[in-house]
C-alpha cells in the first residue's frame, strides 16, 4: 500500500503526523505521503513540523514517512513560486490542490501546477482536459483519481483521459480521519469504479508509486 496524500491537524486532518503515520503502518503501508494544506502564510510552519516528525517515524517503523504539502487556493500565477519555496524548505513531496468540481478552486489551477516544473501530483484535477492531461504526461506529473467522497465524482473522467493520453495514475485515500485510510479491496474497487482494468490497475498501485519515488529521489 502506497498513499501520497493524506493530512493531519496541522492543517485540517484529526491524527498528529506522528500517530497517522502510525496507523499507516499498521495498515501495512509501505509509503505515505504527509501533505497538509499549505499557502504562504504557513509553510515554513507546516514543513517544518513535518520533517522532524517523518524523520523520526521512518527510522523506528518499516514504512517510508514523506514530508509534503497541497498546495490549495493559491492564485495560478503564485504556484510556482510557492512550491519552489516549499521545495527549498525540506517538502520531499509537492501536490497541488486541482480543480475539483465540489470546491471554488480557481481556473487555470490544473494547468499552473502542471507546467511549473515544481509539482509532482496534481491531485483531485476535476474535469481535466485533454491538453492538460497530454501535458501532465509529458512532464511527468501524476494526476491523482481520489478516494474521498466528492473529489472522486471525477475519477471516471480522470482515468479515461489519463488512459488515452499515456498520463501516469496515482490512487490517494485524502486521508483526513483514521478510517479514510484505504485498504487493498477499497482500493481495488476504487480504481475498477473509475473504469480501470486490471493491468491498469496493477500498473496505478504497484508500479507507479515506484515511479514517483524514484522522481522524488528515495532509493527503490
Amino acid at each position: 500500500m502506497y498513499d501520497f496524500h493524506t493530512h493531519t491537524f496541522l492543517s485540517d486532518g484529526s491524527l498528529s503526523p506522528i500517530e497517522l503515520i502510525r496507523r499507516a503502518y499498521m495498515h501495512g503501508y509501505k509509503a505515505i505521503g504527509i501533505t497538509d494544506h499549505v499557502n504562504p502564510g504557513n509553510l515554513e510552519f507546516v514543513i517544518k513540523a513535518l520533517v522532524k516528525d517523518c524523520k523520526m517515524a521512518s527510522s523506528r517503523w518499516n514504512i517510508l514517512a514523506i514530508p509534503g504539502v497541497e498546495i490549495t487556493h493559491v492564485p495560478p500565477s503564485d504556484l510556482g513560486l510557492v512550491a519552489k519555496t516549499a521545495r527549498q524548505l525540506g517538502a520531499r513531496l509537492i501536490n497541488v490542490h486541482g480543480e475539483t468540481i465540489v470546491e471554488p478552486v480557481e481556473e487555470g489551477t490544473n494547468l499552473a501546477a502542471i507546467q511549473c516544473g515544481s509539482v509532482d501530483i496534481l491531485a483531485h484535477p476535476g474535469l481535466v482536459s485533454k491538453k492538460e492531461a497530454e501535458q501532465a504526461a509529458s512532464a511527468g506529473v501524476f494526476l491523482e483519481l481520489s478516494a474521498k467522497s466528492g473529489h472522486s465524482l471525477t475519477n471516471g473522467h480522470v482515468a479515461k483521459l489519463a488512459t488515452s493520453t499515456n498520463a501516469l495514475l496515482l490512487l490517494d485515500s485524502d486521508t483526513h480521519e483514521p478510517d479514510d485510510l484505504l485498504t487493498p479491496a477499497s482500493a481495488y474497487n476504487i480504481a475498477k469504479g473509475a473504469g480501470l482494468s486490471d493491468s491498469q490497475i496493477h500498473t496505478m498501485l504497484s508500479i507507479n508509486p515506484h515511479r514517483l519515488l524514484k522522481q522524488l529521489g528515495y532509493a527503490d
